[in-house]
């Protein structure tokens, strides 16, 4: 296993992870791998679009309405057109997709994580 890089807790709060909503999915033909354009409620940031490869666990109407976690200042990145705004985060395990990161409740749309 390779050495991981240490950061200081400095770099670390300098990622400004929030809450939001999933307030439309659609799919992506375009991206090479499969993905979908999903538009997420940010709360008073307002609404982001976000490119995630998330279609191997979840279906569109799945998604509508679930609150996930997304760094929101990363520059925005092209893909096949699209400009992806946010980052959603999960986690990858080698034998299944993206699994969504989740809170146990419920919190308002724009609420940071720390």
């Amino acid at each position: 296993m390779a050495a991981k890089t240490m950061i200081e807790i400095l770099d670390f709060t300098k990622i400004d992870i929030r809450l939001g909503t999933i307030i439309k999915v659609k799919d992506f033909s375009e991206a090479r791998r499969p993905a979908y354009k999903l538009t997420i409620d940010l709360g008073s940031l307002g609404t982001k679009r976000s490119s995630a490869q998330i279609t191997d666990l979840y279906r569109k109407r799945d998604l509508l309405g679930r609150q996930v976690l997304a760094v929101v200042n990363f520059a925005p990145k092209r893909i096949a057109g699209f400009k992806s705004e946010v980052l959603v985060l999960g986690a990858s395990p080698e034998e299944a997709g993206v699994v969504l990161l989740q809170l146990d409740s419920e919190v308002p749309d724009g609420t940071r994580i720390s």
